[in-house]
């Protein structure tokens, strides 16, 4: 039964991974929106992940390191390979110019504080940190922001390609890689002593849910993203003199 309950959790985690790569060749052959839902999943699936490991407890060092290995696919390198396909298809960036090459720097620094961030919050995972992060999770930065930000800019295509694309979206890039290797306390998704926080999000994952199976309302999805990600920075810097508290 221990292997049974172990596997479970590890399976919706290899599940991701695969995922993860499915997205990386659908944007390699072009549909940018598809590959951009299928990095929605995974970040559907890396909560069922937790879930099932704490129902089950079920929770091991090896789970923990393969969970890393997958968000690092999932969430660094898809979502990567994503918005510099989606710079070359609708911001206008020309192969070996000046713009190609800061994008694909600033997309190669995306996946290499992605893969930072994990490698520390392993390191520290033992240590008790209450209700917050230390950094932006990727799960949040490339599965929440960006995939759905894709999304979103295909949709409206007759706007993004007005957009100067081949400016923003490095400056997004480098933006999230900062805040995900930075100090910044950024709260998790877990019960807290408001019943308006609870219900808020307990509302707001069974909405997600909604949205990414059934791959409708995106711009709810890039709605809440961009909301949280403000949202949980203003919370962690108005927060960060008081004790932490689970």
């Amino acid at each position: 039964m221990g292997v049974i309950r172990y596997s479970i959790p590890n399976s919706f985690t290899a599940l991701s991974l695969l995922l993860g790569l499915g997205s990386i060749a659908t944007t390699q052959v072009g549909d940018l929106e598809f590959a951009a839902w299928i990095i929605v999943w995974c970040g559907l699936l890396d909560t069922m992940d937790g879930v099932a490991a704490r129902i089950l407890k079920a929770t091991s060092s090896f789970g923990a390191e393969f969970d890393s290995m997958a968000d690092l696919v999932s969430f660094g390198v898809a979502p990567a390979i994503l918005v510099f396909n989606l710079g070359l298809q609708y911001g206008g960036v020309e192969v070996e110019t000046g713009q190609f090459w800061v994008l694909l720097l600033a997309c190669g620094v995306f996946v290499l504080a992605g893969a930072m961030r994990l490698a520390r919050f392993n390191l520290t995972s033992e240590v008790p940190h209450g209700g917050w992060f230390t950094g932006i999770p990727i799960t949040a930065a490339g599965g929440g922001l960006i995939s759905s930000m894709v999304i979103v800019m295909i949709r409206y295509d007759d706007t993004s390609t007005v957009l100067p694309l081949h400016l923003y979206l490095p400056v997004l890039m480098f933006i999230l890689a900062i805040l995900m290797v930075s100090r910044v306390r950024f709260p998790k998704a877990t019960m807290r002593k408001s019943k308006i926080i609870n219900a808020f999000q307990i509302v707001n994952i069974f909405l997600i849910f909604v949205c990414g199976v059934f791959r409708i309302y995106p711009e709810y999805l890039f709605g809440i993203g961009v909301f949280l990600l403000v949202a949980g920075v203003i919370a962690g810097r108005i927060t960060r003199d008081q004790p932490v508290e689970d």
